[in-house]
């Protein structure tokens, strides 16, 4: 709480500058009111054209028609410095700037053969990301934390070159502590090892004191997006997680570096979260993502491109094609929701979903609810305990039209889901960061795996049923009334805030 009082005092003067300065620019203002109201009128209506023609989600452009329509100047105001994606100019520069260029690995030949409508799919992603899909030389599921957690730390110990880890949430304690001790040691040997957190994700757990120690070990470490001042970036948050050693071995996931995402501390009853290890040459995109990332915001010690250069390809029969691959809020299209959509509307047989939030966009909910009501075998496991109260209840307003169509809701009565992933019918499916709510699909920078025909899908299908058995299924209400319908409408509309 201590850190998260620094933080807020580090803002308050920033803060205080900004309002004075508003006072005494109204001040000055103030004789010239009547004609000044109206060209902000004018302003306010042209912003609000502006709105209804953009690519928007329709529910974010509707908040935010009804803020600016409610408070002309301040709704603009607001809307140009955090809703509008023009406020990220400064982050889509630095990344364009550290983009790495790579040679499509032109993997999709099968697939374009026996499933010509998903290859389209794959191309797109491909197209709209930069990242390649590529033959999948060696994947391993992990149905906890606490599985991967071992692993992890073998990783480390067999590291040569480099360490690159980048997580939404870092704490110390029985995960990260040893974690930190390997890498010091492996940097005092020469091994190049860098940290990048997030300083949101990491406000209450993460300070500047945890960062001078790491580089005091020979650990080079960088924040995301440091709140230092108010300023329009300041919703663009790295939610990716991802742990790359030598470029022969990437771990990613839901797993964030905390004690309770391996069950050592309890928060919400059990954690229950999914991961995985690749192994080979598909390491090469979440290198490169890892690369552009550091190269765009650190203003030191710069990655060579060479690091990225993919392992040779140790397989002769890869099991399924991989394409892992990194969303952005600054992609025109937001590459996950439409993916997804894509999914939904292509599946046949089964769309099961893992999610720990539920806050769909208007062409994402349709999807789910026309995926049920073809016949697709549509379920979603959700928290039965959940770690925010609000975003719970918000999350929950989407029930009933998913119910009523349908859908299948289950809640994890152990405690609380972390996992994000999804199998859809028996050959394709998502493991990642991306919840299915605002901030993830349209917000936050993620990272997600798309497997097509990999043995790792039948390993999500087994858990997410062993995880069902779990959970307690939500029943679709007869009769809901007015007043509940009503919250819920309100809840939904302010969804895109949370």
């Amino acid at each position: 709480m201590k850190k998260v009082i620094r933080r807020v005092l580090a803002v308050l003067p920033a803060a205080a500058i900004q309002a004075v300065w508003f006072y005494l620019t109204l001040s000055l203002l103030a004789p010239y009111s009547a004609g000044l109201s109206v060209v902000l009128t004018v302003f306010a209506v042209i912003l609000e054209m502006y709105i209804l023609t953009s690519r928007e989600e329709g529910t974010y452009r509707t908040l935010w028609l009804m803020i600016i329509l409610s408070m002309p100047v301040a709704g603009a105001v607001l809307y140009l410095c955090l809703g509008n994606k023009r406020s990220g100019k400064p982050i889509r520069k630095r990344l364009e700037q550290a983009h790495v260029k790579a040679e499509p690995a032109e993997a999709l030949g099968g697939m374009e053969e026996r499933n010509p409508r998903l290859a389209q799919t794959f191309r797109w992603v491909e197209r709209q990301s930069g990242f390649a899909a590529m033959p999948c030389q060696g994947v391993t599921y992990y149905a906890l934390g606490d599985t991967m957690f071992p692993d992890m730390l073998d990783a480390l110990e067999k590291a040569e070159k480099f360490i690159y880890a980048e997580y939404f949430i870092l704490e110390d304690g029985q995960m990260w502590d040893p974690m930190v001790e390997i890498m010091a040691r492996k940097a005092a040997e020469g091994v190049d090892v860098r940290v990048m957190y997030d300083d949101v994700g990491s406000i209450a757990t993460y300070s500047v004191r945890n960062v001078v120690k790491l580089r005091s070990l020979g650990i080079h470490c960088i924040t995301f997006n440091p709140i230092l001042y108010l300023k329009g970036t300041v919703n663009y948050r790295d939610h990716r997680k991802m742990l790359i050693v030598d470029g022969k071995t990437a771990f990613s996931g839901g797993i964030n570096l905390a004690d309770e995402y391996i069950n050592r501390k309890e928060r919400f009853g059990h954690w229950k979260d999914i991961g995985f290890r690749l192994t080979g040459a598909p390491v090469e995109n979440y290198t490169r993502m890892f690369t552009e990332f550091w190269n765009a915001f650190s203003r030191e010690n710069p990655i060579r491109q060479s690091a990225a250069e993919p392992e040779p390809c140790t397989e002769a029969n890869p099991e399924g094609i991989v394409l892992s691959y990194y969303d952005s809020p600054m992609y025109r299209e937001p590459v996950s929701n439409t993916l997804y959509v894509e999914l939904l509307s292509q599946a046949v047989h089964r769309a099961w979903f893992y999610t720990p939030y539920l806050m769909l966009g208007e062409q994402l909910l349709d999807a789910f609810a026309l995926a049920a009501e073809r016949g697709v075998d549509v379920r979603i496991i959700m928290p039965g305990i959940p770690d925010k109260k609000l975003v719970y209840r918000m999350s929950r307003s989407y029930y009933r039209p998913l119910l009523e169509a349908g859908v299948k809701i289950y809640e994890y009565t152990p405690g609380f889901v972390h996992a994000k992933g999804c199998v859809i019918d028996e050959n394709v499916g998502t493991i990642g960061t991306v919840n299915l709510d605002y901030r993830s699909l349209f917000l936050h920078f993620e990272n997600n795996a798309l497997f097509y025909e990999c043995p790792v899908l039948k390993d999500l299908a087994e858990d997410f049923e062993q995880t069902q058995s779990k959970c307690a299924q939500v029943q679709p209400q007869s009769r809901t009334g007015f007043a509940r319908r009503m919250i819920d409408g309100v809840l939904r509309l302010f969804a895109p805030l949370c």
